[in-house]
């Protein structure tokens, strides 16, 4: 049988892209599947043989309250569960896909009483009784002290929680919704297992279906020409990501004896020396070559790089890179450098570049994506 599917998501690249090689899996599958993002991806996604059509609702309002993550989260969501339910009940999907911050998706199906599944483009974020808060960047505490400071950290953060679920039984009940959110048929976690935390609560329904990668681009960057080690560098593109990445890098690896090719979505406004490129190309043709990565820890890169079996230098910055930069630290694959500076940055790409367990790390990270589970199968499994 072939399944019609909605899939919902955002436009920032962190999310749309893992939404558009969804689409695309489902496509190869033999499955429909229409995209639902922002004006900024449609007709790319199109002309990579996706249909895809403008998310309703996405422009803030004057009532919304941009610094408070939960309304923004839960309160937008209604408004564009009730925008864009004239579009989902005109394609009459079997299923809906909805990205995890664009959960107007989830809700809109729910409202036409439609299954709907949750995409997680990054490991799995919710809460964990064995586990520090997300975003801590802390292994999990070892020890009755260990433990003892987990505890603290779950009870200090477990307030914000709380608000949250009020703020989406507010939002649900206001477009007519029960109050109590019975939540996704599944969730797609798209990560690595290796970027995974062990936790003794995993969700029944939480599938690590591995990273959903799409390259925006068929244009291929030439490196610097030379045999030096190829450095890549992949400024973030998370509005919370670390400012000046490609200009620091580029001075602190000025005499280094390495190459330079920078992958920038928007274009290159910095000048660059003779022996770097930058402008927008394939990544994974750039990681071909590439022998460490520079980026700001954004799950797309990292997840893409560690598939690639190449280490990263990791200059993290807001959102969840603090807590993916040191959870690639401890799987040995990557450095942090925090706070970022041109001195710290060139000791740490040496660093990785003169000691091979970094790479060998990476390679391993690579492995355990035969360990992931297809996230076409998945979703299928949701409408059985």
């Amino acid at each position: 049988m072939v399944v019609r599917v909605a899939v919902v998501a955002g436009p920032d690249p962190g999310h749309a892209f893992p939404a558009i090689a969804l689409c695309l899996a489902f496509s190869k599958a033999g499955d429909d599947s229409v995209l639902f993002t922002g004006a900024r991806w449609v007709e790319a996604a199109r002309a990579a043989g996706v249909p895809a059509e403008l998310l309703r609702g996405l422009a803030p309002r004057p009532t919304d309250d941009d610094l408070d993550a939960g309304a923004r989260i839960h309160a937008r969501a209604a408004h564009i569960s009730t925008e864009m339910l004239p579009d989902l009940r005109a394609i009459g999907p079997d299923l809906v896909v909805s990205d995890i911050l664009t959960a107007g998706g989830g809700m809109a199906a729910e409202r036409l009483r439609i299954p709907w599944v949750e995409l997680s483009p990054h490991p799995l974020y919710s809460a964990s009784k064995g586990l520090p808060p997300i975003g801590s960047g802390l292994a999990p505490g070892e020890g009755v002290r260990g433990r003892l400071r987990d505890t603290l950290m779950r009870a200090a953060t477990a307030r914000s929680i709380r608000m949250g679920v009020r703020q989406r039984s507010e939002a649900r009940v206001g477009v007519g919704l029960p109050a109590n959110d019975p939540g996704p048929v599944c969730r797609l976690i798209a990560t690595l297992p290796a970027l995974e935390v062990p936790r003794p609560d995993w969700p029944a329904e939480a599938h690590v279906v591995g990273p959903l990668l799409w390259e925006p681009t068929n244009e291929v960057l030439a490196p610097p020409d030379g045999v030096d080690p190829l450095v890549m560098v992949a400024p973030s593109t998370a509005f919370t990501g670390a400012e000046g990445m490609l200009e620091t890098t580029l001075s602190g690896l000025d005499g280094a004896g390495v190459r330079v090719i920078a992958s920038v979505l928007d274009g290159a406004s910095t000048p660059v020396p003779p022996w770097a490129r930058a402008g927008l190309g394939r990544q994974d043709v750039m990681l071909r070559e590439a022998s460490v990565v520079v980026c700001g820890g954004g799950h797309g890169m990292l997840a893409k790089a560690l598939l690639a079996g190449v280490p990263a230098v990791v200059i993290p910055g807001g959102g969840d890179q603090w807590e993916l930069a040191n959870r690639a630290a401890r799987q040995g694959s990557a450095v942090v450098v925090r706070p970022p500076s041109a001195e710290a940055l060139r000791t740490a790409v040496e660093q990785v570049l003169a000691d091979g367990a970094y790479a060998e790390a990476a390679q391993r990270a690579a492995r355990t994506v035969e360990n992931v589970t297809d996230p076409v199968d998945v979703c299928r499994g949701a409408l059985r």
